[in-house]
């Protein structure tokens, strides 16, 4: 798989793009808004048919600035969730491209109805992004996950493919 906009290009992560993965899981920054996984966990998801491992690659830069994770892109109710988006190079916009490719991407050519993820009540950068790319708030999984800041609670966000649509209509009028 290959998706493209003019700046930035998803392939699939290869074992030995693990590396860059598990050192952008072990930033500090980045460990506050996710739940870090092993590098066996990480294999475990390249080889499953029902995810999506993608590098996030800067044509400009020429150097690979994040990655995104999808699960259940064969879902029989097809709803797919974006497990993890995480990006090296912030605030240059990469996370929206990203956001724009997957919806794409899902709504297009996986044929799915949804697209949804959660996100940590306290990532309010990562919460603007999503709700600028048309994601809803569901709801709120209140302190359900224990780590070393204490309970933290999870908003859970969807988009779905007849929002998607109407938002393509939209920019085809523009």
């Amino acid at each position: 798989m290959l998706l493209e906009t003019p700046e930035l290009r998803l392939r699939k992560t290869t074992t030995e793009g693990l590396a860059f993965v598990l050192k952008l899981e072990a930033i500090e920054e980045n460990k506050r808004y996710i739940i870090p996984w092993d590098e066996r966990k990480h294999q475990q998801t390249l080889e499953d048919r029902d995810c999506l491992h993608l590098m996030i690659e800067s044509k400009k830069a020429g150097k690979t600035v994040g990655y995104v994770i999808l699960h259940g892109v064969h879902n029989e109710n097809d709803s797919i969730e974006l497990v993890r988006l995480t990006i090296h190079d912030k605030e240059k916009g990469f996370g929206q491209q990203v956001l724009s490719l997957m919806k794409q991407w899902v709504f297009t050519e996986a044929k799915a109805n949804r697209l949804w993820l959660d996100v940590k009540t306290n990532n309010a950068r990562a919460m603007h992004v999503y709700e600028k790319q048309g994601f809803v708030l569901e709801g709120t999984l209140r302190e359900c996950l224990k780590s070393k800041y204490g309970f933290e609670s999870l908003n859970v966000m969807s988009v779905l493919k007849s929002e998607y649509e109407e938002e393509q209509k939209k920019k085809e009028l523009l």
